[in-house]
């Protein structure tokens, strides 16, 4: 928001009518006009214009027209945004006291609601927390922040600031315009309230004595509200989330510490990561354990009291807390025995405080299970190994944990077991009583025979084994003929076109370093993950392509190009933005450090790089949308997107169809399924669809025509009607789904559908 050059000149006309020697009823009406101004710029997240700004706020003081709560908000948070050239509002601003905090944010609202209530002390309090305005706080601001709270007290203040986090991040409740900011400034956080925030959040394990599940619940929940990502913006706050996460590294207690390791396998943002990871080594260094211990004996039981299950008595009512694959239900046994999905008027009158918590750890604990699902799984290459003994106990009979655990292949002294009946058992069924001291690791399927590996997956399916992630159906990458003879790099994955913000999320999370290409001339690495474990690093350089940024001006589609490893401790290459040439960086009289020759690389080091690279390539190209038949902007992607969309299949596209021949037998639509190379046919009683076991796109007989089907977010699964032997593989789901929809095409009753099969 700016003050136009006309709306300036109004403001010296308005300072004119507002003396004393003008005649009263001009003095009301100028009076009237400042109110209005200022209610006005209390719609705009920030003003450009300061001084006029200024001006404006000096003119109501001197006349006494009181300025909106939400017009202060805003001169706060000009001053913040626009310090370089904020001027006179600077001044001006330091002396509204009023509001205490800026209007518009739920939890901020909350706060100046409850202050005139909440007592001595807590104006105070608040005002040293709008102190919080360094990196991290000083021994002098604690102490002053501890004798404060000793005047409000811990319980109290422990209270109130709990519910206040559970607010924030939630919509505003004074909607601004953000003008030039090229983001949504509706889902920022208010700059102000966050110095606040911050101090808050500082204080709360001086006011935490015991290890506290609902404070730990709440900081781990505020780390990634504040990391959301906002398009144009990035995360909405970093410095609040490591404010959160420099509060559960102050905390005691296996609450804190549980939603530490929770994190460090969710957040991709890399200075909370490091933050994360900081706090977990010291941790670690105080316990005498290595960090791997720390996490495994992190994961809280959340009162289960047998793996995947709590029963907690309340009353005639009994609660029911179960495990099932990545969800957790919770259920209620009535006196009289029934089993029903929500707690009965009895639990909630008298329980109320059990029943919140019993709903809230569900949530938890679905968290959670996400978590060791991720970090489990990256346990391949990290090649961990565990005594039976201690496996077994922080493994397979944790009561969370081992709900992971038991639907895993494990290596025993040499022998693949799986848990079925009660009991670890060969692929055989015969049982396995292993010593103590048996060596255990995860099962992977590089290197071992063919067989093998197809009788884990039948063996799967005979005991109803869904899979946290793919093991036994897990795509090997090898080298081919094409990547022996190029030797040290590997084109398998050139020439796609990616989503530039889809690519770097799932990047982040499968533990790779990757920098957003933006429009402007930089030097860039390539995406590169790091196995020093392995002494390597690995390396896939991709590009900036289009003339299409955010309003931050990141590139919205990048290519692709090769893939190479190098040693972990090689330079760095770099490209120079919109060159696409990747080059070494030495000091002078170095010599630049080859690439290794792919067949030096360990066979499982590579399937997994490979694997990860596939599955950027297979969820953020731009092949897979449906809507690209046209070729996207312009046309420009059209050959691309053909290609892609019906081409050949990758190692994940060939896996799922391998699965899908032992699927579809199993279909309700069977009679009308048929797998014929790249596609999996289903005749309806109007067409004869082929849907593309890739892309998931699809085709038309008699003459190929395309059929544009958008499938929902939430599509993933086959809501039970069909057996999947694991989970994560999204397109597997979009795929059947299709199908079961196309087999009855003529009960299908979206418009949009039919009016293209109808054609």
């Amino acid at each position: 928001m700016s003050i136009a050059s006309g709306d300036t000149r109004y403001l010296e006309i308005l300072a004119s009518r507002l003396m004393s020697r003008q005649p009263p009823e001009q003095q009301r009406a100028a009076a009237i006009d400042v109110g209005r101004f200022l209610e006005h710029l209390g719609g705009s997240w920030s003003c450009w214009d300061g001084d006029d700004f200024a001006a404006l706020l000096r003119l109501a003081q001197q006349s006494g027209v009181p300025v909106p709560g939400a017009t202060v908000a805003t001169a706060r948070r000009t001053v913040l945004t626009h310090e370089y050239h904020a001027g006179e509002l600077t001044t001006v601003t330091s002396t509204l006291e009023r509001p205490v905090l800026n209007p518009g944010e739920a939890w901020a609202d909350a706060v100046l609601d409850a202050l005139p209530a909440a007592g001595e002390g807590w104006p105070e309090l608040l005002a040293h927390a709008l102190t919080a305005t360094a990196g991290k706080p000083t021994a002098r601001w604690t102490a002053r922040g501890r004798a404060l709270l000793a005047e409000v007290g811990d319980a109290a203040y422990r209270e109130r600031v709990v519910g206040w986090l559970a607010l924030v991040g939630r919509p505003r409740t004074l909607p601004v315009q953000g003008g030039y900011w090229g983001y949504d400034v509706g889902q920022a956080y208010d700059p102000f309230n966050a110095i606040a925030l911050r101090g808050l959040l500082w204080l709360l394990p001086s006011a935490v004595s015991e290890d506290d599940a609902d404070v730990a619940r709440a900081l781990g929940a505020l780390v990634e509200t504040s990391l959301r990502r906002v398009a144009g913006l990035g995360p909405r706050n970093p410095k609040i989330a490591n404010a959160a996460v420099h509060a559960l590294a102050e905390l005691d207690g296996e609450q804190a510490l549980a939603q530490l390791a929770r994190l460090v396998s969710r957040v991709t943002y890399k200075g909370t990561l490091n933050q994360l990871n900081a706090a977990l080594d010291r941790r670690a260094s105080a316990l005498g354990l290595s960090r791997d211990e720390v996490e495994e004996l992190a994961v809280p039981t959340y009162g289960l009291s047998a793996v995947g299950l709590r029963v907690e008595p309340l009353g005639d009512v009994t609660a029911e807390l179960t495990v099932t694959g990545p969800t957790v239900q919770l259920a209620w046994r009535t006196a009289a025995g029934r089993l029903v999905k929500s707690a009965p008027a009895a639990a909630r009158r008298d329980h109320p405080d059990e029943v919140r918590d019993l709903k809230a750890a569900a949530k938890d604990m679905e968290k959670m299970l996400a978590a060791q699902a991720e970090r489990l799984d990256r346990q391949f290459l990290a090649q961990r190994t565990w005594s039976y003994g201690s496996w077994r106990l922080r493994y397979l009979d944790h009561p969370l944990v081992g709900t992971v655990a038991r639907r895993l292949i494990w290596l025993i002294d040499g022998t693949p077991c799986g848990w079925a009946d009660g009991a670890l058992r060969t692929v055989d069924d015969a049982p396995v009583s292993p010593a103590d001291d048996a060596v255990v690791t995860l099962w992977h399927p590089i290197g071992r025979h063919v067989d093998e590996v197809v009788a884990w997956r039948a063996w799967l399916g005979r005991h109803a084994v869904v899979q946290p992630f793919k093991q036994a159906h897990r795509e090997v990458y090898l080298l081919t003929a094409a990547e022996e003879r190029t030797g040290v790099y590997s084109n398998r994955f050139a020439a796609h076109v990616l989503r530039q913000h889809q690519f770097h999320a799932l990047a982040a999370i499968r533990g790779w370093r990757n920098k957003l290409r933006l429009m402007v001339d930089d030097t860039y690495p390539p995406a590169t993950r790091e196995l020093p474990g392995w002494g390597l690093r690995a390396e896939f350089w991709v590009e900036g392509i289009g003339d299409e940024t955010t309003g931050a001006g990141a590139y919205l589609r990048l290519s692709t190009d090769q893939v190479r490893f190098y040693p972990v401790a090689a330079p760095e290459n770099n490209t120079q933005a919109g060159e696409g040439r990747y080059t070494q960086w030495v000091p002078m009289g170095e010599r630049p450090v080859d690439p290794l020759p792919l067949d030096r690389i360990p066979p499982l080091v590579f399937s997994e790089v490979m694997r990860d690279v596939d599955l950027f390539v297979g969820v953020a190209s731009v092949g897979n949308d449906p809507t690209w038949q046209d070729g996207g902007p312009a046309g420009r992607y059209r050959e691309y997107w053909q290609s892609y969309s019906f081409g050949e299949l990758s190692a994940t596209a060939e896996t799922r169809r391998d699965l899908l021949t032992r699927l579809v037998p199993r279909l309700a639509v069977a009679d009308r399924c048929a797998l014929d190379g790249r596609f999996l046919t289903v005749r309806g009683d109007l067409r004869t669809y082929k849907i593309h076991l890739g892309s998931g796109n699809i085709l038309m007989t008699p003459n190929d025509q395309y059929l544009c089907i958008v499938p929902k977010q939430t599509v993933g699964t086959t809501d039970g009607q069909v057996f999947l032997p694991f989970e994560g593989d999204r397109m597997l789901g979009v795929i059947l789904s299709k199908a079961l929809l196309l087999a009855r095409d003529s009960t299908i009753n979206d418009p949009t559908i039919v009016s293209q099969i109808r054609r």
